[in-house]
């Protein structure tokens, strides 16, 4: 059965994100992505880094089975592993073994923004446990600097996301940057 969700923004930003990873991933070892919604993010950087293991992971049953029909559609079974059920603020996250050892990495995109703060918190501190020296977090997404919108767009997109929900909403980097 078909599950795949095709998520725009994916299309628009994949690029400028794999060109920023292609500067920080080392050539082998694991890298966890946090809150991976459709997998395509996921399964475009398994594809440009082949010598990686791309772990993806989200909350949502139906994310997940985006992400396992995304890896039977491009014929990743035997490279990509299955999606992680992971809830960032339930800690610790159920991580295997291997993956630790091997993790070069944590990479969040899309998603501070569209969870409440406390997520944000814990992302930081399950990822301060789980990374080493030199190793990264990265986070993709919107932010304000210095409490401003650095466009209309995002302007709009803040109140939109603050009607669905309160506690969501971009956030100052300066905040971000503290945890």
């Amino acid at each position: 059965m078909d599950n795949r969700l095709f998520f725009p923004a994916t299309q628009r930003n994949k690029k400028s994100i794999e060109d920023v990873l292609s500067k920080i991933i080392k050539k082998n070892g694991s890298i966890l992505e946090i809150g991976s919604g459709s997998g395509e993010h996921g399964l475009a950087f398994q594809k440009s880094f082949p010598k990686i293991i791309w772990q993806t992971s989200d909350p949502e049953l139906e994310h997940r089975k985006s992400i396992s029909s995304w890896i039977e559609y491009e014929d990743l079974k035997e490279k990509m592993p299955q999606p992680l059920n992971i809830d960032v603020e339930k800690i610790p996250w159920d991580i295997p073994l291997n993956m630790k050892q091997n993790l070069q990495g944590i990479v969040s995109i899309n998603m501070i923004h569209i969870v409440n703060w406390d997520c944000t918190v814990a992302l930081f501190r399950e990822a301060g446990k789980l990374l080493k020296k030199g190793h990264f977090l990265f986070l993709y997404g919107p932010f304000k600097i210095d409490n401003k919108h650095t466009s209309k767009s995002n302007y709009f997109f803040d109140k939109k996301l603050k009607m669905q929900n309160n506690f969501w909403g971009i956030r100052n980097l300066m905040d971000v940057g503290r945890e």
